[in-house]
């Protein structure tokens, strides 16, 4: 179960209570992720995310924020979507309000120095250097961008080099006062805490933030056209992404098309990991994931495959796909997929910064939040029927997309074996 009440700035103070831990997690959410930037922004969100921990007031450095939360074996730490950034602190249940002084000085008075600028800058260049470096993350940023086209939910997180080099002391505090606002945040207590202790923290430590949001991200109007795109690369395995334009996280069918996925190639006992890996032998790794934002989503599979069976792998995954648009899926799969998506849910909701992720998130984007009761309930009304219609309608030949990163070296030749 959750509660949610309200300080009177507005801000939402979410408490998801777990009576089976001794941790707890603080965690803010913001709806400040990279879409929100334009192109001469493109970077500043995930920058920023990089400058909060760098010093506020009372820890006034990098160095004395580490040592508070090292010094009762804590953990900290941030993350930037597209939508949505997050920073949490995890401690023992009886560390709590430190974890919220740091958190609230954080939030309140980060200076961001600009001596600390200019180090994270080669921070940045290196964490965009160990990516393009790491072609199973790689080609998932470019199959975005193929599907989504020149957009904000297109381009990648890191951003441009350009903005890295330049961004400034005031550029972070204007982005700062635009997005993290009392309505555009969430502050989320998890684990072993009580809605009391929750408002209590809240109103000593996160009363002072204050502001209006003043930005919003522009609509996916559309999805890109091209249907190919091709990074040559000398590596040892070839990296591709193949799929299809998806649903967003609030269409009716989110459920239906998540038990569709763990059918296709969620685990290891699903039709692309029996098939093309235990089977055929053609890769080490391969899954079939979905992204969904609020507007637009994606389904599709990546895999890592022997440079010389590429083209093997595309046209069986190719397949996969097909067979099941063709001929459906059994009533079997729908239960395992079912059970493997609440089991999953169950096992991670055992960690309070999980369990602050499962809550908070739905609770910043989504018009409801529901319980885990209620979540499993959603997976549950969804029929063998309904994945079949659904296959049908996403699983097109026609608009598949593939990303391929690797020896190959025509462009051309990989779109043949999508046509």
């Amino acid at each position: 179960m959750f509660t949610i009440q309200k300080l009177p700035s507005g801000l939402p103070v979410l408490t998801a209570a777990s009576s089976g831990t001794e941790s707890v997690t603080v965690m803010v959410f913001a709806g400040a992720g990279s879409r929100y930037e334009t192109n001469e922004e493109r970077g500043i969100s995930h920058f920023l995310e990089h400058m909060f921990f760098k010093g506020g007031k009372k820890y006034k450095t990098t160095q004395e924020v580490s040592a508070a939360i090292d010094g009762v074996g804590g953990d900290f730490n941030a993350f930037t979507g597209k939508e949505y950034a997050g920073y949490y602190v995890k401690v023992a249940s009886q560390e709590i309000e430190l974890a919220c002084d740091v958190l609230s000085d954080m939030l309140l008075h980060a200076s961001f120095p600009q001596e600390e600028i200019e180090k994270e800058r080669g921070v940045i260049i290196e964490e965009e250097r160990m990516y393009q470096d790491t072609p199973m993350y790689r080609a998932g940023w470019d199959f975005e961008e193929l599907l989504y086209g020149n957009c904000p939910l297109g381009w990648d997180t890191i951003g441009t080099d350009e903005l890295i080099r330049s961004v400034n002391q005031q550029d972070f505090q204007k982005h700062k006062d635009d997005l993290y606002t009392p309505d555009n945040l969430i502050l989320t207590f998890a684990g072993k805490v009580t809605p009391e202790q929750s408002m209590a923290l809240a109103k000593k430590f996160f009363a002072g933030i204050s502001g209006k949001k003043r930005k919003e991200f522009l609509p996916l109007k559309k999805y890109g056209k091209k249907k190919v795109y091709l990074r040559t690369k000398n590596t040892e395995q070839a990296h591709l992404v193949l799929g299809f334009p998806g649903l967003s996280a609030v269409d009716e069918h989110h459920f239906t098309i998540k038990v569709l996925t763990v059918i296709l190639g969620g685990n290891m006992s699903s039709r692309m990991f029996l098939n093309i890996r235990e089977a055929k032998g053609l890769c080490y790794y391969i899954a079939t994931e979905i992204d969904n934002y609020l507007d637009g989503g994606s389904l599709s599979t990546r895999a890592g495959i022997d440079q010389t069976r590429l083209h093997e792998a595309i046209t069986a995954i190719r397949h996969e796909y097909e067979v099941c648009a063709e001929k459906g899926v059994t009533d079997a799969e729908v239960r395992r997929a079912k059970d493997f998506l609440k089991g999953k849910i169950t096992l991670s909701l055992e960690d309070s910064e999980e369990r602050a992720h499962f809550y908070g998130k739905q609770a910043l984007l989504y018009p409801d939040t529901r319980t885990i009761d209620e979540y499993f309930a959603e997976i549950e009304k969804v029929t063998k029927a309904q994945v079949n219609t659904l296959a049908k309608n996403i699983l097109k030949t026609e608009e598949l997309r593939l990303v391929v990163i690797g020896k190959e070296e025509s462009e051309d030749k990989l779109e043949e074996l999508l046509t």
